[in-house]
């Protein structure tokens, strides 16, 4: 991976707790609203992190493919890019 791990993990690790605490939260019989402001913040953090990983890719992968790579390297990256956005 060549994103900043440093700035990828903590917001990850971040998320995997808001996640458990949503989930004590359910246990605990919790107002819904409480509930779905929790997960807006665990989407907000996940969202950042996935940006962080695709800045990275951008800048790396897919600018190596396009200063060095083929053509066929070149739509590769272009398709993995289009794909993940059709996804979203």
């Amino acid at each position: 991976m060549k994103a900043d791990r440093k700035k990828v993990e903590p917001l990850l690790r971040t998320a995997r707790g808001q996640i458990e605490g949503v989930l004590k939260m359910i246990e605990d019989d919790r107002y819904c609203i409480d509930i779905a402001t929790q997960l807006q913040a665990i989407e907000s953090l996940v969202h950042k992190a996935r940006q962080e990983v695709l800045r990275a890719h951008l800048s790396s992968c897919v600018r190596e493919a396009f200063e060095l790579g083929d053509e066929q390297a070149r739509e590769s990256k272009v398709q993995e890019i289009i794909r993940l956005l059709d996804k979203t």
